[in-house]
């Protein structure tokens, strides 16, 4: 059968699910989402943007997991639910934090698994792929190569990990050099190096995403496709803002540009495309590259590389 044609079913979701990390001052609580039925089930690892949490992004994890995925996803220590002073002597590092979160669940997909009911035995430890939104994009890159550029300019630590096999990263930003004085003062991990982000990914972004950190325009948030190696494709939304459409969440305040249409298509390409970035000769992306290539009326453009 064609995964192009796999029904939605029926998804459990199980949280918070508690893995200690006693080097991260806080425990690391996860929410699990996965189809109710079938074995040797791939796995999503799904870093949120800055002040969300294992609640957020729903429009993604309820999709993903309805059409045969396991999405786990980490709250961060940056999240809102946590109330982090500024001040607090973690914050300098949350970034190197974040990364680790990603890791630390893959680590402990035994864990996982045993605290869930119904999921014991049904994951398929060799098909694990990392998505992300905003910085929980850069946190998920850096899973696939991206490293972050020291004062100097010299790379730093390589954080890349060989178990994660494909990504998706959703309005993820782009070159260091082209960030705002605030941001370049403040947030001095944002200098990314794309030179070894082998790892396939699809990179999302949007064409009307103007970011306030950025002394570019919306092309900013291409960067990790056009400066990165390897196979990799670009889904350009058009009239696309920050959120993608409505992608943090049903009936988010903060979404600007919601389009339910647009969350629509963003679900079906992910989905698509970490199915046969995962499944060698699974046809969905290819069929879903010929339906919007098709499109008389399409809401985006795709490359590939």
């Amino acid at each position: 059968m064609s995964s192009s044609t796999i029904a939605p079913t029926t998804v459990m979701s199980a949280k918070p699910v508690v893995l200690p990390a006693p080097d991260r001052g806080e425990d690391l609580q996860v929410r699990v989402s996965a189809p109710a039925t079938g074995g040797d089930l791939p796995v999503i690892v799904f870093s949120h943007g800055f002040g969300w949490s294992m609640n957020g992004y729903a429009p993604l994890a309820d999709f993903w997991a309805a059409h045969g995925f396991v999405v786990v996803q980490p709250t961060h220590l940056d999240s809102r639910t946590l109330g982090l002073p500024a001040d607090d002597p973690r914050t300098p590092r949350i970034w190197r934090f974040r990364v680790e979160d990603l890791k630390r669940v893959i680590d402990e997909l035994d864990a996982l698994e045993a605290s869930v009911p119904g999921l014991r035995g049904r994951l398929d430890r060799g098909r694990i792929a990392v998505a992300g939104h905003s910085w929980g994009a850069q946190t998920a890159g850096t899973l696939l190569g991206a490293r972050v550029l020291g004062a100097d300019g010299v790379p730093g630590e390589d954080l890349s990990d060989p178990r994660v096999k494909a990504g998706v990263l959703l309005a993820m930003p782009g070159r260091g050099d082209d960030l705002t004085p605030f941001a370049a003062e403040n947030f001095p991990f944002m200098k990314p190096s794309f030179d070894r982000m082998t790892t396939p990914a699809l990179i999302v972004a949007g064409d009307r995403d103007q970011s306030a950190l950025s002394t570019r325009g919306p092309d900013w948030f291409t960067d990790p496709y056009f400066l990165s190696p390897g196979s990799k494709s670009l889904l350009t939304l058009f009239e696309a803002e920050h959120s993608l459409g409505g992608i943090a969440g049903y009936e988010v305040a903060e979404t600007t540009d919601e389009s339910p249409e647009r969350v629509a298509l963003i679900q079906r390409l992910t989905w698509a495309y970490l199915r046969s970035a995962l499944y060698p000769g699974d046809t969905a992306w290819q069929a879903a590259r010929s339906a919007l290539e098709e499109d008389p009326h399409p809401l985006g453009k795709l490359q590939n590389k």
